[in-house]
């Protein structure tokens, strides 16, 4: 009997979009009769075993980065840059580990930057090969992306979840610098299929999705709470916490869940008129698979976000507002003006990469 390829994929704790983005990924590798292996820590786990509870799933520790109100998260990050490094040391050391117990043949992480080895084939996704960094720290770009380099070319494979052309979506992240000679585009990465046409009545005005670390996930919450409690419209806020048992709450024109699954979420988003979110990649790529219309926020001092909303939000595709001074009201005014991702422009290759990794 043939030997079935055994696959570790490992995404990182910072939100929740490295888990979804490892979702159509995964789908493959069953696909393909791969033995898939779940490592992962935090809202990540929780979220992978809701989607694959079938699989195997094992504790691999994230970075656990803090944050906070009063600081700016450039300030926050560099405070961490310690911990993030014993972090990267740590799972390198896990890895060995893993692969002494398991004996993967593949391994594919996304984002973590210590999950390299000699000893069997493994793969970095990234779309973010480049840091924007705030003004003051401009300076500093080169050598932060030098030092992302040093560790993606450790891997068999680097993995952008983009296309190489001018209709890309991660803009400067992927596309400013040269890249190592192992990066290979592979199309967007979505855990909803682009071709997938659900007919479904219009149930809200708006889907809120949140996501992203504390504590703004919880500031983002209330400012939306506060603001559509006070209008007309019908809601939907996912709160994007899936430690939190699955229920609906309503309040007037107003309904809450902790999380949704991926099929209850492609629902809920086709039942709705517009989306509010993060400028997360992964969300944006997401928005990308359904061709809806969106109201950017970006986490405050998240300079991936603020430049993503920037250079959407100035093809007028999105409309963006900063958290601090948001208002639903001139959001509404303005989304409708704006053209959304299209749906056929959406190209994704996960076949090809997947398949030439695995063993015949």
């Amino acid at each position: 009997m043939e030997k079935r390829n055994r696959v570790i994929i490992a995404p990182l704790d910072w939100g929740l979009g490295h888990a979804t983005r490892c979702i159509p990924i995964i789908r493959k590798l069953q696909e393909k009769d791969a033995d898939v292996i779940i490592a992962a820590d935090g809202r990540a786990a929780q979220l992978l075993k809701e989607e694959f509870p079938e699989l195997k799933h094992i504790a691999l520790s994230g970075y656990r980065i803090l944050y906070s109100k009063t600081f700016g998260m450039a300030l926050i990050i560099a405070m961490q840059i310690p911990k993030i490094i014993l972090a990267i040391w740590r799972e390198h050391a896990a890895l060995k580990k893993i692969i002494h117990e398991h004996q993967p043949d593949l391994v594919i992480s996304d984002n973590r930057f210590g999950l390299w080895s000699k000893k069997t084939k493994c793969v970095f996704i990234t779309h973010q090969l480049m840091v924007k960094s705030p003004t003051a720290l401009k300076f500093l770009e080169p050598l932060i992306q030098h030092i992302i380099l040093s560790y993606a070319k450790k891997y068999d494979e680097c993995w952008i979840p983009d296309v190489a052309d001018e209709k890309n979506l991660s803009g400067d992240l992927s596309h400013k610098y040269p890249l190592p000679a192992n990066a290979k585009f592979i199309g967007l990465l979505s855990r909803f299929s682009s071709e997938q046409n659900i007919p479904a009545l219009k149930k809200y005005d708006f889907l809120v999705l949140l996501s992203g670390t504390e504590p703004q996930r919880t500031v983002l919450e209330k400012i939306l709470t506060e603001q559509i409690l006070k209008t007309n419209f019908r809601a939907l806020i996912v709160r994007g916490v899936t430690e939190e048992q699955k229920q609906f709450s309503r309040q007037n024109n107003l309904t809450i869940v902790s999380y949704l699954n991926t099929e209850e979420l492609i629902a809920a988003i086709h039942q709705s008129e517009i989306i509010i979110c993060r400028p997360g990649y992964s969300t944006l790529m997401d928005l990308a698979a359904t061709g809806k219309k969106a109201i950017l926020i970006p986490t405050p001092g998240q300079t991936e976000q603020e430049y993503l909303a920037e250079e959407l939000s100035g093809k007028n595709i999105f409309y963006s507002s900063p958290q601090k001074n948001f208002s639903l009201d001139e959001a509404i005014k303005a989304v409708n003006e704006t053209t959304g991702l299209k749906k056929e422009n959406f190209r994704c290759d996960i076949e090809t990469a997947v398949t030439g990794l695995l063993k015949k």
